[in-house]
């Protein structure tokens, strides 16, 4: 079998920092090669960070390794550069294309071969077949070649069909020569090569920076998913816990209730007892009175005199004889004293339970969450924006919405607004549609006297005069006029200072129970106030209208 010729690509000998042929060529340990001074200057520039790395992989070093030349490697080159290239390879190596591999643009037949490289001068793609006259004819073995790509028309300046090998610094594009002295004159231009060649070194660097980024991201990664772990285990074991000594609790008022129990029943038996003697012996004092009774009764009514007067004296002398003593009942009341006592008792636990149980509802609420930070510039908070439109059912009739829904502006007219149960009818306020929770931010642009701008829950009160936004404990109220701002909240009012402006911001981040209101200028954001509080429900932004002419906008930050 004949021995088939190996393709040498000139990229595949290339070093990845200057993009040359290698020079001096050395091979670090991980396995990929460089020019010896293209090594020593990039360790010279990481050197007093004390990271020496490949370039490539960025496999990490301890010690900065002594560089070694590759022998064989270097040969290779100098041969590949005497032979002014890559070998050329016989036409038994071809293979078709395959799905999205680029296809020879010489091939005839029924089924193009795969393309291996493409000419930027010829801007043409060839099979290895035909590619082997740029191998061997001399005036095309300058041609420069790169890997097949289907984007050839891209490389091409489409004002002069001109390879584009120039790059204006100054309009930042990719040009060809004859930009240079057309539309591009005067410009700052420079080998297209030169500037990558240039722009290499400082990606290198971005390339560290986003790659330190990584590590320290994936360590904090761990370290949250440990957290995380370490959180569902504490959870756990204070859940087990609490049950424990909810069961303790609960057995021993078990214990509790047996003893008492116990206790009333001895009490009660003993009670019942004594009694039990006392009946007993009642009733044989009273069976024998009866007894002597009806002797006497007999007595009583016998006709014989003699017979009366001797039995009188036995029979009236002879007295029933009782040990038993005057018993005294108590009132109906017997165990009432012991109920009493245990109903106090029930509501001095009850009051206990209910103290002690707010107590834990408030630590367990304190126990640190995995919030993301607060947001600091208005890009941070822009992340949060949300999409609001004010619902027209809630508007007073002195205002007038936009087409969108977006603004409302007081006016003196009364506008014709059927008559809805959401609708403020005794105040001059609208709420938007949209309820919030998580996280939300939004702008609003005042225009005129006194522009509130207030969050509220759904069951504000629309007919009461005296229950407006910040009146009550359901909503809050950022009065913005030329005088400055306050803030009302469940009709306390706080004086806030800040720099005016025509636009606020307002964030809102439920579950911290956070609201902050920012004064909002140009790309700049300052904290007017923030509230910190519970939210209970959901919230509602919404907007109180003072003098005619007076507007509000939501603007589109979407």
């Amino acid at each position: 079998m004949a021995q088939q010729a190996i393709v040498l690509d000139q990229d595949q000998f290339s070093c990845s920092i200057c993009l040359d042929l290698l020079k001096d060529p050395v091979t670090l340990a991980c396995g990929h090669s460089y020019c010896s001074s293209c090594t020593e200057g990039y360790w010279d520039q990481v050197e007093q960070k004390g990271i020496y790395s490949c370039p490539q992989c960025r496999q990490s070093f301890t010690l900065r390794p002594a560089l070694k030349r590759n022998n064989m490697l270097a040969e290779v080159v100098e041969k590949l550069k005497e032979r002014g290239g890559a070998q050329a390879a016989p036409s038994e190596l071809t293979s078709p294309a395959g799905p999205g591999e680029v296809t020879c643009d010489l091939c005839t037949g029924p089924g193009n071969e795969r393309a291996l490289k493409s000419c930027l001068v010829c801007l043409l793609s060839y099979c290895q077949t035909h590619l082997q006259p740029h191998y061997q004819v001399p005036k095309m073995k300058n041609h420069m070649l790169v890997e097949a790509t289907s984007g050839l028309q891209e490389m091409i300046c489409s004002s002069h069909d001109k390879l584009l090998e120039v790059f204006c610094r100054t309009d930042q594009q990719c040009i060809c020569i004859l930009c240079t002295m057309d539309e591009h004159k005067g410009h700052d231009t420079v080998l297209a090569k030169a500037e990558r060649k240039e722009n290499q070194d400082k990606l290198i660097q971005s390339q560290q920076e986003v790659q330190q980024r990584v590590q320290q991201r994936e360590k904090e990664l761990k370290e949250l998913q440990q957290a995380v772990e370490s959180f569902k285990r504490s959870g756990q074991a204070a859940v087990e816990d609490s049950e424990r000594i909810f069961t303790e609790l609960i057995l021993s008022i078990v214990r509790r209730r047996c003893e008492v129990k116990d206790l009333i029943i001895a009490q009660q038996g003993a009670a019942v007892s004594q009694a039990e003697v006392l009946l007993e012996r009642l009733e044989q004092e009273i069976a024998e009175l009866r007894r002597r009774d009806a002797e006497l009764e007999k007595l009583s009514h016998t006709k014989d005199n003699i017979h009366f007067l001797r039995n009188y004296q036995s029979l009236c002398s002879i007295s029933v004889s009782s040990d038993v003593p005057s018993i005294s009942v108590p009132p109906l009341q017997y165990f009432k004293h012991v109920t009493e006592v245990v109903s106090k008792l029930r509501n001095k636990l009850e009051e206990l339970i209910q103290s002690v149980c707010s107590n834990i509802s408030t630590t367990v609420s304190t126990v640190d969450v995995f919030l993301p930070p607060e947001p600091k510039t208005r890009a941070d908070l822009l992340r949060y924006s949300c999409k609001l439109t004010l619902d027209p059912n809630t508007a007073y009739t002195a205002l007038s919405l936009s087409k969108g829904n977006r603004k409302v502006t007081r006016l003196m007219q009364q506008q014709p607004y059927p008559d809805h149960p959401k609708r403020f009818t005794r105040l001059c306020q609208v709420l938007c549609r949209e309820a919030l929770s998580g996280r939300c931010y939004w702008e609003v642009e005042w225009r005129g006297g006194r522009v509130a701008i207030a969050v509220s829950h759904k069951d504000i009160s629309r007919t009461n005069v005296n229950d407006g936004f910040g009146h009550n404990n359901k909503s809050w109220r950022l009065l913005c006029s030329s005088d400055g701002y306050t803030l009302r909240h469940n009709i306390v009012v706080t004086a806030v200072s800040g720099p005016q402006s025509c636009r606020v911001g307002v964030y809102l981040d439920h579950k911290a129970g956070t609201l902050s209101f920012y004064s909002v200028v140009s790309d700049s954001v300052n904290l007017l106030h923030r509230v910190q509080t519970t939210f209970t429900q959901t919230l509602y932004p919404g907007f109180g209208m003072g003098n005619d002419g007076t507007s509000a906008e939501i603007m589109k930050l979407w």
